[in-house]
């Protein structure tokens, strides 16, 4: 990204950036034109989605994030002495070419510049021989400078920039590995983080006891700001506070680490050692995401670990498999792999659209699904030890943290796939019910990976500035829970209705519900409403009423819909931003299972998404649909383009889809 969608460097107002958007594409008109532009969309969107399925069954495409994820890629191999040149400079070109024309990096497409990615990827390029004096470096540098330096930078930058002495260990916030001890309820235990943040927490406790410095193969003054200026400009708050609280707390954790016991110090590290091992993936990875496998990697090398043992190559080789290669040379890593989410996207986009349930693309990749259903207890059973397992994860490999939205999504997805062994399908997907059953929160909704992950103090920890380190329920996740159940003949179901008074009740007073996983109260709207109308909601309910409302009012002129990231962060921003091809298939997903198909807004928006669509069946979207966490790590998952306006191009052709078994007339009652 050199530039915003408007070609400027700042940053787009609410109806701006109009510039992505489709001007000169004829808009079918409503009616049997519309219908049969329709059915030519999603013909060609069948055949382009067909074509993209892996011979094993599943579907994958590019998660992208930011380029802190290829920066810190090319740290670590400084930092352990393997960097080559052909690796450096694939990488050193995906972040040229990310860089915007203020000499900044941004953290998701259009987005401002934001400074800790902007100083990651000024010291990566460094490191790949890039000049301070190069025009593209000196205005990153001086963008830097302006913003208050590497001091305002948060927690995790400086870290990276502690293990070369370009900033002091003292300087930062202490995380003892001593934390490893603390029992399951003891507030700020390892298992009040969520999943995500556990696995980096750990790790990086052994590394802030160590706190290792190689060797900085040149300096960074030229990212300090005048020292004049006060540090990271952080007040102390007062100790009636929770911050002051804990502001006190890290300050007698920096003294504790001076005079922390040798031997315990010692222990504390080994137990989080072996924690780490025993969460190592069969690929080597650790919980199917880049961070935890970077800093885990790290902190056995610091405990003696060569990198020659099985353990660190293993760990390593699978670090490689983040790369994606670009035709043009660039080497972008992901900061995670979604096979199963997009498989079971696309699995329910195709047969929504009219593919046959037999169809031996969908009868593959629900035999691939099958075999990824985790049967073993993972860290979700701290919380749950009497569940039995069943779920299924995000990523190729990743059996200790299945998630309760792929589980949802993949029974969705199996139920509408006409499986020659039907008492296999059947048996893995009551037990996925079961599972997701009882992940259920004690608020009577669900988060991702953890059943009442929702504890207030870790994000409070002045460590913890990254974004999100806690996992509680969410609109989006319960409704796709909701709904699931819904299809499997449990919408009286007591936790059910739970789910949905839970749901009801968080309805935004704009009629709309947040979007904590995907782009935001658009997507979260999206979510919920289909699943209410499959639990039994009237289409005249008010609760549906308000988000058709909200839905109607926030479509765009050009019959789309479209909701910027910084909604996350300015409430002007909600419900605007450019039209995508994704965020337009939530709001029609929740428009038709509303009832609305003859609506003018549902007409207009499958009008734009055929006008929109390319000659080869795809969607283009630059945009970041996707959230890791809201406002601080945004996702722009290339499959999201394509398997939700196909759903939506489906549901508008073939009407609200029911499970087979339904049609069938002998599923299962409540």
């Amino acid at each position: 990204m050199t530039a915003t969608t408007d070609g400027s460097t700042g940053a787009m107002g609410p109806r701006a950036a109009s510039a992505s958007r489709p001007t000169e594409t004829t808009i079918p008109a409503a009616g049997g034109d519309l219908r049969v532009a329709a059915e030519r969309a999603t013909a060609r969107s069948v055949e382009h989605l067909l074509g993209r399925q892996d011979a094993q069954g599943w579907w994958k495409g590019d998660l992208a994030t930011n380029v802190t994820m290829d920066a810190e890629d090319l740290l670590l191999r400084q930092f352990l002495g393997i960097q080559d040149a052909r690796t450096t400079e694939a990488s050193a070109l995906f972040i040229r070419g990310e860089q915007r024309a203020d000499g900044t990096w941004a953290t998701f497409y259009g987005g401002p510049g934001e400074l800790s990615a902007t100083i990651e990827a000024y010291v990566a390029l460094r490191l790949a021989g890039d000049s301070p004096e190069d025009p593209h470096m000196a205005r990153a540098a001086r963008w830097v400078r302006e913003h208050g330096g590497i001091a305002d930078s948060r927690v995790f930058t400086r870290v990276w920039l502690a293990l070369f002495g370009w900033w002091k260990w003292d300087d930062l916030p202490e995380l003892p590995p001593e934390l490893i001890f603390f029992p399951k309820w003891f507030p700020l235990n390892i298992y009040d983080f969520g999943c995500w943040a556990r696995q980096t927490i750990v790790p990086l406790t052994i590394v802030s006891a160590k706190r290792p410095v190689r060797p900085a193969p040149f300096a960074l003054d030229e990212l300090r700001a005048d020292p004049a200026r006060p540090g990271a400009g952080k007040s102390v708050a007062p100790m009636t506070s929770w911050d002051g609280v804990f502001q006190r707390l890290d300050k007698a954790l920096r003294a504790y680490h001076k005079i922390a016991p040798r031997r315990l110090r010692r222990t504390a590290m080994n137990a989080a050692a072996r924690w780490i091992i025993e969460r190592q993936e069969n690929d080597g990875c650790w919980g199917g995401i880049q961070p935890p496998a970077v800093y885990s990697v790290i902190a056995l090398h610091l405990l003696g670990y060569d990198l020659d043992h099985p353990i660190m190559r293993a760990g390593l080789e699978s670090l490689d498999r983040f790369a994606v290669r670009r035709e043009d040379g660039a080497r972008m890593i992901e900061a995670c792999q979604s096979p199963v989410w997009d498989t079971c996207l696309a699995t329910i986009a195709l047969a929504d659209a009219g593919l046959d349930p037999d169809h031996p693309a969908l009868v593959k990749a629900a035999d691939w699904m099958l075999g990824e259903q985790i049967v073993r207890p993972g860290d979700w059973s701290v919380r749950r030890p009497g569940l039995d397992p069943g779920g299924w994860a995000f990523e190729f490999h990743n059996d200790n943290y299945p998630d309760i939205d792929d589980t949802a999504e993949v029974i969705l997805a199996l139920r509408r796939v006409r499986h020659p062994d039907g008492k296999r399908l059947d048996a893995a997907i009551e037990r996925g019910a079961r599972w997701n059953l009882g992940m259920q929160s004690r608020n009577g909704a669900w988060g991702a990976f953890d059943a009442d992950n929702t504890s207030p103090f870790p994000n409070r920890l002045p460590f913890c500035d990254f974004g999100e380190v806690i996992d509680p329920p969410s609109a989006d996740v319960t409704a796709h829970v909701v709904e699931m159940l819904a299809f499997e003949g449990k919408s009286h179901h007591p936790r059910t209705r739970r789910g949905i008074d839970w749901l009801l009740a968080e309805q935004e007073t704009n009629g709309a519900w947040f979007g904590r996983w995907g782009v935001n109260y658009v997507y979260g709207t999206g979510s919920v409403v289909p699943a209410l109308t499959a639990a039994g909601l009237p289409v005249s309910h008010p609760a549906i009423r308000r988000a058709v409302t909200w839905l109607e009012s926030v479509q765009n002129e050009d019959g789309g819909w479209g909701e910027d990231l910084r909604s996350y962060d300015d409430e002007s921003w909600i419900g605007r931003g450019a039209t995508t091809a994704s965020q337009t298939a939530w709001a029609l997903l929740a428009l038709l299972a509303a009832g609305e198909r003859e609506s003018k807004a549902v007409e207009r928006g499958i009008a734009w998404l055929a006008a929109a669509q390319r000659e080869d069946g795809s969607w283009d979207e630059p945009h970041f649909t996707g959230t890791g966490f809201p406002w601080d790590f945004s996702i722009n998952y290339h499959l999201y383009r394509q398997v939700f306006p196909l759903t939506a191009l489906g549901r508008y052709l073939h009407g609200e889809p029911k499970p087979l078994a339904v049609l069938a007339g002998v599923h299962k009652g409540s």
